[in-house]
């Protein structure tokens, strides 16, 4: 019995967070609009009986993911999205990458300040932190000031509200989801392997690129998918951050839900979100299981 319970409370946990809040978003996602509340029809209640059911099932439709493909703004917006979302999950990696590693060779008795240093932003608000870029990006902001005192710009650089500002926001933020784990991985990596592979007539970059990168792979992509997956529907770096032409399916979302109150279109703008950032990760589960099998 407490092994069943043991097994069935993370299989209870997703559904009672992930696939019920799903389910809802998917159903309405299939209504309609009205001027009702909650804003969209049809509607059923346990009470209604089977018929009504039935009738509700079948007023069902895709018409909103058909909208969805017939208006420009909603692909350009996912496409924008994933664009940006890979651009600042490469800029994280390549940013994040150096620092997991030197922490992974500092002393031992270094590791933990170094660990604290980078989980010491966790500790003020987010929101905070995004604001405080704003005042450092701004044209009367910090940088353009450093850069003017030493005579480097002659006039203010237009770095908030473009697509620049948010790669710096989403850089910044999520760093510590990208440094964390490849930290994990190579602080797992044994030394001897280097050591053995400079026998074999390695220098110190071919043993990295041979031995040290290809082993800290488990690292590198459960950071990039911690970037990656919340990036792509980030809003609030872009809201303020971004100008104008940063289009961001997050702020679609929004946009439709609090501002449109359409709510079924925002829905399916969710739903297929989802199955967007899904289904890489289904893919690669496989190819990792097909790996196991072939190394057994």
């Amino acid at each position: 019995m407490r092994r069943a319970l043991l097994i069935a409370s993370p299989y209870l946990w997703l559904l009672a967070l992930f696939l019920v809040p799903f389910a809802i978003v998917l159903k309405i996602s299939l209504s309609d609009i009205a001027l009702a509340r909650p804003p969209y029809m049809p509607q059923w209640h346990p009470g209604d009986g089977l018929v009504a059911l039935g009738e509700f099932l079948g007023s069902l439709d895709f018409e909103n993911f058909v909208f969805l493909t017939q208006d420009d703004l909603y692909w350009k917006a996912y496409l924008s999205s994933l664009r940006i979302a890979l651009i600042s999950t490469a800029l994280t990696l390549l940013v994040g990458y150096p620092i997991a590693y030197g922490m992974a060779r500092a002393a031992p008795e270094w590791r933990p300040t170094l660990l604290m240093l980078v989980i010491l932003p966790f500790w003020t608000s987010f929101l905070i932190r995004v604001y405080s870029w704003m005042g450092i990006l701004s044209t009367e902001g910090v940088l353009n000031q450093f850069l003017t005192g030493l005579g480097l710009i002659s006039e203010p650089l237009q770095v908030l509200n473009t697509n620049t500002a948010v790669y710096i926001g989403i850089v910044y933020t999520y760093l510590p989801f990208m440094i964390l784990p490849i930290y994990s991985a190579l602080e797992k990596l044994d030394d001897a392997l280097l050591e053995a592979a400079e026998d074999l007539g390695c220098n110190r970059t071919e043993a990295f690129w041979l031995v040290t990168f290809p082993l800290s792979r488990t690292g590198i992509v459960a950071g990039c998918f911690l970037v990656f997956i919340p990036s792509l529907g980030e809003f609030v770096i872009p809201s303020l951050l971004g100008g104008s032409d940063t289009l961001m399916i997050g702020k679609i979302l929004w946009e439709e839900f609090f501002s449109n109150r359409d709510w079924p279109v925002a829905s399916a703008v969710a739903v297929i979100l989802l199955l967007i950032l899904i289904v890489p990760i289904v893919l690669f589960q496989r190819s990792e299981e097909k790996a196991r099998e072939a190394a057994k």
